[in-house]
């Protein structure tokens, strides 16, 4: 697993299938980003930072935040703990 540094977060996005009223199943590049993820790991933090997420939450990401990366045929995203604007409790 990738080892984030800092007060950095390793996420994965969960995609929502959404299906219209109609019962078409809308694909995932035909709506809009997700915004929800699931923690995966996170960084010890700073002096300054004390991290305030864990391992397994579902936190609300901001749109386009972090950096994209594919570990182990996953797509992953580096985010700092800054672009996480909410725990899903």
């Amino acid at each position: 697993m990738l080892k984030p540094l800092a007060d950095r977060v390793v996420i994965k996005m969960i995609e929502n299938e959404e299906t219209t009223k109609s019962g078409i199943i809308l694909a995932g590049n035909s709506k809009e980003k997700p915004q929800f993820a699931e923690v995966l790991e996170v960084g010890p933090g700073t002096e300054k930072v004390k991290m305030e997420v864990k391992k397994g939450d579902t936190v609300v990401v901001s749109k386009y935040a972090g950096t994209e990366v594919k570990y182990e045929g996953e797509d992953l995203i580096i985010v700092s703990q800054n672009d996480i604007l909410a725990v899903v409790e």
